[in-house]
């Protein structure tokens, strides 16, 4: 769990594991209370935290490749998994856990 907190690559995969699950809370919790039962309010908190993880997310993942001198694609890859559902954590499996363990 230390490595989560002291280094960037532990935040970038943090951050994206909670922006993730924020991204799913959203689109598979919050918007059917919207549209199907009337509910906005849900909308209002999730997506206020959805989009604050969002921004940290694409923040952490720049920092990480300026860091580690990533090629300007796998940078874009790894920025554009978070918008799909799923996406950073495909990202997390494909492109980041192997530099962990550098």
């Amino acid at each position: 769990m230390n490595q989560f907190v002291t280094t960037s690559l532990g935040r970038l995969r943090l951050v994206g594991w909670l922006e993730g699950v924020s991204f799913l809370l959203l689109i598979g919790v919050a918007m059917p209370l919207k549209y199907v039962w009337g509910m906005p309010e849900p909308v209002r908190i999730i997506g206020m935290a959805h989009g604050v993880l969002f921004i940290a997310y694409v923040a952490a993942a720049l920092q990480v490749a300026v860091e580690l001198s990533w090629s300007w694609m796998r940078a874009a890859l790894v920025v554009a998994a978070s918008l799909v559902p799923f996406g950073t954590f495909y990202a997390d499996a494909k492109w980041l856990r192997g530099d962990a363990a550098t």
